[in-house]
C-alpha cells in the first residue's frame, strides 16, 4: 500500500459510509490537494511571484445504473453533508445507463514498485529566481538576443486520494519542477522569438539553467531573417518539440469514446497496419520519475502497459470503464488518459534523415489547430529551417503544410533520438513529398 494522508482518507471513508446510508448503492470519492509557487522573471528583473494552495473532493454516486457527480472545494463537514445529500438525491432522478458501474474489482489497483514520484526538495523564491537570473544572462551573453518574454519557474506538489464502495483506496504524492525561458533576437530590422522548456519529477534531472538559457537564444537566433518559400511537394523533418503531437492525435483517435462514437480516421483500424513495420508506440505508467508515470488511473483501476502499435499494426485502445462496457472490452487503466505516451526509436540517425534529400524542410514551429480526427485531414501553419544537402540554410516562415494522417502515419521514417522529455515523447520525424503552401 502506498503512502496516504490520513486525514484525507477519513474524509473518503466519510463521504462513501454517508452517502450508502442516504441510498447510494455505490460511491467513489476522489481528492486532488496540491500547492504550487511560481517565480516569473523577465530581462533581467523578477516580475510576478505567487503561491497557489488548492484542494478538490468529487463524489459520484450510483444509484443501481443511475450516476451523479459533485464536486466542492469546501471539505468542512457541514458542506460534505450536505454535498453527498444532493449528490445522492441527483442521482435518484438521472436517466439509467446500463453502463454506469464501478470498476470490475479484480481491475483494481494493489500494489506495485516505487516509482520515485516525489522530490521533497523545496526550493526558496530566492533560488528560483537565482535559476532564472542564470538562465537570462547565458541568452544575453549572444548579442543578437535583445530581450526576454518571460521567465518562469515552477514547483508544484500534489497528493492523490482515491477510494470506492467496492473497497479500493489508495494514494500517492507527485511532485514537478518547471523551468520556462522565451528569448527575443534581433538583427538588422528582423525579430524573432523562441523559448526552451523543461519538465521533471525531481529537481535535480532539470535542464541546467545555463542549457536552458543557452538553448532558448540558440533556437530564437536561427529564425532570423526567415524567407519565403514557392508552394510545392517537400519531404518534412518535424523537430521533437513538434513530432510528439502526432502522438496526441494518435491518441485522441483511439481513446474509447472516439472509437465507440465512429468519430476517428481509426475507427476499423484494430489489428490492421497504420504505420511503417519499423514503428512501434508505447504507453508505460511504470517509468521511474516519469512525468506521466502514476500508479492507479482516475477509477482505480490498475494500469496496464500497451504496446499500442507493433510493428506498425494497431493493437490496442485507450480504454476506460464506461466506454469499455459499451464496447464489451476491459478498461485497460485509461481513465484520465495516456501516461508515458511514446514512439520507439528509429534506427536511423537525425543526419542520416537530413541527408535523404537535396532539400528538406525542418519544421520547428507549427501554428493552429488544423486537424480532423475524425477525417485524418491535417492542415497547420508552420516554419522551420530549410534543409540543403544535409546542412541548415536558412529559415523560413509564413507557409502552410497539409496531408492526412492516414498516409502520413504511413510515410513515418523516425530518428533515434529519443529523449524523454514530456510525458508524451517522440524522436525526430520525416515525412516525405508534403504538400507546403508558401507564397
Amino acid at each position: 500500500m502506498l503512502e496516504y494522508n490520513v486525514k484525507l482518507s477519513d474524509i473518503i471513508d466519510h463521504c462513501i459510509s454517508n452517502a450508502k446510508k442516504k441510498g447510494a448503492t455505490d460511491v467513489e470519492v476522489g481528492i486532488v490537494k496540491s500547492t504550487a509557487e511560481t517565480v516569473s522573471y523577465r530581462n533581467k528583473k523578477l516580475d510576478e511571484s505567487d503561491r497557489a494552495e488548492n484542494i478538490g473532493l468529487s463524489i459520484t454516486a450510483y444509484i443501481n445504473k443511475k450516476k451523479t457527480s459533485v464536486s466542492s472545494t469546501n471539505l468542512k463537514t457541514e458542506n460534505l453533508e450536505k454535498l453527498i445529500e444532493r449528490c445522492v438525491e441527483a442521482a435518484k432522478i438521472t436517466p439509467e445507463d446500463e453502463h454506469n458501474s464501478l470498476p470490475d474489482e479484480k481491475l483494481f489497483f494493489k500494489n506495485s514498485g516505487e516509482l520515485d514520484l516525489f522530490d521533497r526538495t523545496h526550493l526558496e523564491n530566492n533560488d528560483k529566481i537565482d535559476y532564472l537570473r542564470e538562465a537570462e544572462q547565458i541568452a544575453f551573453e549572444n548579442p543578437e538576443i535583445v530581450n526576454t518574454n518571460g521567465s518562469s519557474f515552477s514547483e508544484k506538489k500534489t497528493e492523490v486520494l482515491l477510494g470506492n464502495s467496492k473497497g479500493f483506496k489508495n494514494g500517492y504524492k507527485t511532485s514537478n519542477y518547471i523551468a520556462y525561458c522565451e528569448v527575443v533576437s534581433k538583427n538588422n530590422g528582423s525579430m524573432e522569438r523562441d523559448y526552451e522548456y523543461t519538465s521533471k519529477r525531481h529537481f535535480e534531472d532539470l535542464l541546467k539553467p545555463s542549457e536552458l538559457g543557452s538553448n532558448a537564444a540558440k533556437f530564437a537566433i536561427r529564425k532570423l531573417k526567415p524567407q519565403k518559400i514557392k508552394s510545392g511537394k517537400f519531404d518534412i523533418i518535424f523537430d521533437k518539440r513538434i513530432s510528439k503531437s502526432f502522438l496526441n492525435y494518435f491518441s485522441s483517435a483511439i481513446s474509447g469514446s472516439s472509437i465507440y462514437r465512429g468519430t476517428s480516421f481509426l475507427k476499423d483500424k484494430l489489428n490492421k497496419k497504420i504505420f511503417s513495420d519499423s514503428i512501434n508506440i508505447v504507453d508505460r505508467a511504470d517509468i521511474k520519475r516519469g512525468n506521466g508515470s502514476k500508479y492507479f488511473d482516475n477509477e482505480g483501476v490498475k494500469i496496464q502497459n500497451l504496446s499500442l502499435v507493433k510493428n506498425g499494426l494497431l493493437n490496442d485502445y485507450l480504454m476506460d470503464t464506461y466506454y469499455g462496457r459499451k464496447l464489451n472490452i476491459y478498461s485497460n487503466g485509461r481513465s484520465g488518459g495516456t501516461t508515458n505516451l511514446y514512439f520507439e526509436n528509429g534506427k536511423q540517425d537525425l543526419n542520416h534523415l537530413m541527408n535523404s534529400n537535396k532539400k528538406i524542410f525542418y519544421v520547428t514551429e507549427t501554428i493552429g489547430h488544423g486537424t480532423n480526427i475524425v477525417t485524418g485531414d491535417y492542415s497547420l501553419g508552420a516554419g522551420g529551417i530549410m534543409i540543403e544537402n544535409g546542412e541548415f540554410t536558412y529559415p523560413i516562415s509564413e507557409v502552410t503544410i497539409a496531408g492526412n494522417l492516414n498516409q502520413m502515419f504511413l510515410k513515418m521514417v523516425l530518428a533515434n533520438d529519443l529523449e524523454f522529455n514530456y510525458s508524451t515523447n517522440s524522436p525526430s520525424i520525416l515525412i516525405e513529398n508534403m504538400t507546403v503552401a508558401g507564397k
